[in-house]
């Protein structure tokens, strides 16, 4: 048990860290070599209040036909309010016929959550839930 205790205590210390505001730009940046996110066609589904930010549904999905002119490529989820803000990626071969993912997230606190969109166009698109969070997730 006290093995335990001794390794939870330094994810203990930098989880109750969050990241500064605007660090999702910086993650995007990386993460689509720079370009723009245009707001749209991404729809990302957070309950208004999470009673554990342990385990909080988070749907994200994004309008397109998923054709070869017109698909998601991609989709980023990011959280500037958790120790590390790039909570996942997901990435859709030419097989998929609907671009969505339904998962669990942590969430350290009260925050937006941001969901990019990478189209074989290029293109970048964004959406946005804001959740409050009642107990925390990440280092609670």
């Amino acid at each position: 048990m006290a093995l335990i205790a001794a390794a939870l205590a330094p994810w203990r210390a930098v989880a109750q860290v969050s990241s500064p505001p605007g660090t999702h730009m910086q993650v995007l940046a990386r993460l689509v070599g720079g370009r723009t996110a245009k707001p749209g066609r991404v729809r990302v589904l957070l309950a208004d209040v999470v009673d554990n930010g342990n385990s909080a549904p988070l749907t994200v999905s994004v309008e397109s036909p998923m054709s070869d002119k017109d698909r998601c490529t991609a989709i980023h989820v990011v959280a500037d309010g958790n120790p590390n803000p790039e909570v996942f990626s997901a990435r859709f071969g030419h097989s998929v016929g609907k671009a969505e993912v339904q998962t669990r997230i942590r969430l350290a606190r009260s925050q937006s959550v941001i969901a990019y969109a990478e189209m074989s166009d290029g293109t970048v698109w964004s959406g946005r839930a804001q959740t409050v969070v009642t107990v925390g997730g990440c280092g609670s």
